[in-house]
C-alpha cells in the first residue's frame, strides 16, 4: 500500500507542482549559459575516436573465454612449457601483462600511435624517458611546467649529468637559440600547467629536425588525445599523466606514452622492465575501463569549463582569466588550428592578496581544495603553494605564477551549481571595497 500511495495521482500532482517551477528556472539558467557559450566549443573531433577507445585492444577473441570485458590477469608470473618456451607470450608481469597489454594497445589508438606503454606514475613515465639520455645531455623543456617536472629535471637530472634550460616556447625563436650540440630532448607540455599556454608543436619539431637525435616528447596531459594529437604534428612521444582524464576517476596512479618510432618504443620498453616502473594489473583494468569514456567526459568538462571562464571573465571580483577557447587568449588562432577544443582546466587571477585567496578556497562547497585534475569533481588548486611549491620561487615570479592565481579541474556536477559556487566563494573572499 505505501507503493501504491507514492505513485498515486495525488503525489504526484502535489510533487510536480512543487518542484516544477524550480526545474523550469534552472533549465532555463542552463539553458542561457549554454546559449551564451554556443559556438565556441568544436563540433567535431577525431573520426572513429569513440569506437577505437572502446574496441581498441579488447577483443574477446584473445580470451579462451571470450570475455567482453577483459579480464584482470593478477598473476605476478606464467607456466612455462620448457625453459624459456612461453606459450602465451609472458613469463613475468614486470615485463609484460595481458591486461596491461589492452590498455596499452588502446590508448596507442586514441593517441594515432603505432605503440603504447603505461608506468606506475606520470613522473616514472617522465623517468623512464629521460633514461634515454646520457650524462652531457641537454634538455630544453618549456619553462612553464608542472612543478613536478621542473623538480625532477632540476634536482635529479641534474646531479646526473643532464643539464635543462627551461625556454618559453611560445616563442620559437628562444627556443631554436637555446639549442646546442648537446641538446638531445625538448620537453614540451602545451597547453602549459598552470598558465595554459600553447606551443606549437609542428614549429618545435622542425627546429629539433635540425640537429640529429633530438627527441621531441610532448607532455598532453591537460589536452588528452580526444582534443589534441602531438604524433600527428610529428613529436617523437606523447605522455599523459593517466592519474588525471584517461583515468579521470581519481581511484588510480599513472603514466602512458605512446610513439611510431619501434626503435625507441623498444628502448623505452626495455628501461620500463630493467628500471621496473610498470603499473598493476588491477590499474591498468581500472584505467582501461576509464578510458572508455573518455570522449564523453572530455566533451562535458570542455562544455562546463567554457561556461565557467566566460563567466569569470565578466565577474567584478576577478582580474584575468585564461582559457584557451577564449578569443583573447594569446595563441588562440595556435588553439583553433592545433587541437579540437579544450578540457575543463581554466586558470584565473582573483582580486586581492593571499588572505583573500585562502578565503576563497577556504569557502568553496562544489569545489575541493585538493591536489590533481581531470576526474569528474570539480576541484581547485593554489599553484604558488600547491602543485608549483616546488619552483623556484624567483622562476614562478617570472612566470607569473602569484598569490591570487587559481587553478581550476572544472567537472562534471551541473553547471549552475558549479558557477554559484563560484559566485559564493567569491564574494565571501573579495570584498566590496576592492571592486
Amino acid at each position: 500500500m505505501l507503493g501504491m500511495h507514492k505513485c498515486s495521482p495525488t503525489f504526484l500532482n502535489r510533487t510536480i507542482s512543487r518542484w516544477w517551477p524550480k526545474l523550469c528556472s534552472s533549465a532555463a539558467n542552463i539553458n542561457s549559459i549554454r546559449k551564451m557559450s554556443s559556438g565556441d566549443s568544436p563540433d567535431k573531433t577525431f573520426p572513429g575516436f569513440g569506437t577505437a577507445a572502446i574496441h581498441e585492444g579488447q577483443e574477446p577473441e584473445q580470451w579462451k573465454s571470450m570475455a567482453l570485458v577483459p579480464p584482470i590477469s593478477l598473476s605476478t608470473t606464467f607456466k612455462q612449457r620448457g625453459p624459456g618456451d612461453c606459450p602465451g607470450g609472458y613469463d613475468y608481469s614486470r615485463a609484460g601483462n595481458p591486461t596491461r597489454d589492452g590498455l596499452e594497445k588502446c590508448f596507442a589508438a586514441v593517441e594515432g600511435g603505432k605503440y603504447g606503454l603505461s608506468f606506475s606514475s606520470g613522473l616514472a613515465a617522465t623517468m623512464s624517458i629521460c633514461n634515454l639520455l646520457n650524462a652531457g645531455d641537454h634538455i630544453i623543456s618549456m619553462d612553464d611546467v608542472y612543478g613536478g617536472t621542473n623538480r625532477y629535471f632540476q634536482r635529479i637530472l641534474g646531479n646526473l649529468g643532464v643539464t635543462t634550460s627551461f625556454v618559453d616556447a611560445t616563442s620559437i625563436e628562444k627556443l631554436s637559440a637555446d639549442m646546442t650540440p648537446k641538446t638531445k630532448m625538448v620537453w614540451i607540455e602545451t597547453p602549459t600547467n598552470p598558465l595554459l599556454r600553447m606551443v606549437d608543436i609542428a614549429a618545435v619539431v622542425a627546429v629539433a629536425r635540425k640537429q640529429k637525435d633530438v627527441i621531441v616528447v610532448i607532455d598532453n596531459t591537460f589536452a588528452t588525445p580526444y582534443f589534441q594529437r602531438p604524433l600527428d604534428f610529428g613529436a617523437d612521444m606523447t605522455m599523459s599523466s593517466a592519474t588525471k582524464y584517461i583515468n579521470g576517476h581519481g581511484d588510480v596512479v599513472m603514466g602512458m606514452v605512446a610513439l611510431n618510432n619501434k626503435e625507441l618504443y623498444e628502448r623505452l620498453k626495455f628501461i620500463q622492465f630493467a628500471g621496473g616502473a610498470c603499473p598493476s594489473a588491477f590499474d591498468c583494468f581500472l584505467v582501461n575501463r576509464g578510458l572508455k569514456t573518455l570522449h564523453i567526459r572530455m566533451k562535458e568538462h570542455g562544455k562546463n569549463a567554457l561556461i565557467v571562464a566566460k563567466h569569470l571573465k565578466s565577474h567584478p571580483r576577478v582580474r584575468s582569466v585564461i582559457y584557451p577557447g577564449l578569443p583573447d587568449h594569446p595563441q588562440y588562432e595556435l588553439y583553433k588550428r592545433q587541437m579540437k577544443g579544450f578540457s575543463g582546466m581554466v586558470t584565473f587571477n582573483m582580486k586581492g592578496t593571499l588572505e583573500n585567496a585562502t578565503k576563497f578556497l577556504q569557502a568553496v562547497k562544489v569545489f575541493t581544495l585538493a591536489e590533481s585534475l581531470g576526474g569528474f569533481e570539480s576541484l581547485v588548486d593554489h599553484p604558488a603553494l600547491m602543485t608549483h611549491a616546488s619552483v623556484p620561487p624567483e622562476q614562478r615570479k617570472e612566470l607569473g605564477i602569484d598569490d591570487t592565481l587559481i587553478r581550476l579541474s572544472v567537472g562534471l556536477e551541473d553547471v549552475d551549481d558549479i558557477v554559484a559556487d563560484l559566485d559564493q566563494a567569491l564574494k565571501a573572499a573579495v570584498p566590496d571595497d576592492l571592486l
